[in-house]
C-alpha cells in the first residue's frame, strides 16, 4: 500500500471507503463511532484498538488489509477520534469497559482483539476480567516498557520513534490531537504509565502474538521478549524495519503476521449441528 493510500484510507470517515462505513453505538451515554469493513468474510472478526492520542485513522490501512478475509471494526475509544466525549480523561479499566459495552451493544465477538500501543493495555485489562470477549490478542507494541514508567521518558522514545514513520502519517495524527484535545491526551498518558500491563500479562489465557517493529525506540526487544515470555501463550515477531506505528507505516508487515498467527494458534469454531 503506497502512502498516499495509506492516508487516503485513514482519513476517510465518516465517507464510505476502501469497503469500510462509519457507525454509532452508545454505551453508557457516549455516542461510540466505529468503521466497520464488509460483514460477508468468512474469517474471524477482528477489532482494532488504538493507543492513547490516536484514533481509527491510522489502523485503517491494517484494517483495510485485514477486511480482506475478516469481518473487520475499529472503535474509536471515548473521547477520541468521532466519538462523544465522556468528560474526564478516563483511565484504562474504564476506557476497557467502554470497549467490552460496545462489544456487547454490537454483537461483536468473541473476536480476534488487535491493539496498538495503549490499545494493548485496555484489551489486556479487558480480556483479564472478562475472558469470554476475544479468542486471541495481538499486542502491537505494546506499552508501557516497565524499564521507562514515566510520561517524560515515554515521550522522548515517541519522538526518537518520529523519523521512521511515514511523513504523511503526520496529518493524520494532528486531527487525532485535535479530536482528543491536549489535555485528554496528557491524561491518558499519565493513565498508561500508570497501568502495570506486565501484572495483567500471565492471566490471560488466549493465545497472543507480541509484535514490534524493528526500527522502533518505544517497545525495545527486552521488553518485547518479557511481555511475550509472561503470556502463558504468548510469542513474539519483529517486523523488520517497522516503526512503533506499524499498522500504519508498515501495514502489509503487521498483517500477514497476524494472519499467520491465526492460521497456527486459533482453532476455528466447530460448526453447529443441526438436531430435531
Amino acid at each position: 500500500m503506497r502512502s498516499r493510500e495509506r492516508y487516503a484510507v485513514a482519513t476517510a470517515a465518516p465517507r464510505p471507503y476502501a469497503g469500510f462505513t462509519s457507525t454509532w453505538t452508545t454505551v453508557d451515554g457516549v455516542p461510540l463511532h466505529a468503521r466497520v469493513g464488509p460483514a460477508d468474510r468468512a474469517g474471524l472478526p477482528v477489532v482494532l484498538v488504538h493507543g492513547l492520542a490516536v484514533s481509527h485513522r491510522y489502523l485503517m490501512p491494517v484494517a483495510t488489509l485485514l477486511a480482506r478475509r475478516h469481518p473487520v471494526a475499529v472503535p474509536d475509544l471515548p473521547g477520541f477520534g468521532l466519538s462523544g466525549d465522556p468528560g474526564a480523561a478516563l483511565d484504562t479499566p474504564a476506557l476497557a469497559d467502554a470497549l467490552g459495552g460496545w462489544l456487547d451493544a454490537t454483537g461483536t465477538g468473541p473476536a480476534v482483539l488487535l491493539g496498538n500501543s495503549y490499545g494493548c493495555q485496555v484489551i489486556v485489562d479487558l480480556v483479564v476480567r472478562r475472558p469470554a470477549a476475544a479468542v486471541a490478542l495481538v499486542l502491537s507494541g505494546p506499552t508501557a516498557d516497565p524499564a521507562a514508567r514515566s510520561a517524560v521518558r515515554q515521550a522522548l522514545r515517541w519522538l526518537r520513534d518520529v523519523p521512521h514513520e511515514d511523513p504523511r502519517q503526520a496529518g493524520v495524527l494532528a486531527r487525532d490531537v485535535r479530536d482528543a484535545g491536549a489535555g485528554r491526551v496528557l491524561a491518558t498518558l499519565r493513565h498508561s504509565v500508570r497501568d502495570r500491563i506486565e501484572d495483567k500479562l500471565p492471566a490471560v489465557d488466549v493465545p497472543v502474538l507480541v509484535t514490534r517493529g524493528g526500527a522502533e525506540p518505544i517497545v525495545p526487544p527486552a521488553w518485547a521478549a518479557q511481555a511475550a515470555a509472561l503470556l502463558p501463550r504468548g510469542e513474539l515477531a519483529v517486523l523488520p524495519g517497522a516503526p512503533h506505528n506499524s499498522g500504519y507505516t508498515a501495514a502489509e508487515a503487521l498483517a500477514a503476521a497476524s494472519e499467520d498467527f491465526l492460521r497456527r494458534a486459533v482453532r476455528p469454531p466447530a460448526p453447529e449441528t443441526a438436531t430435531g
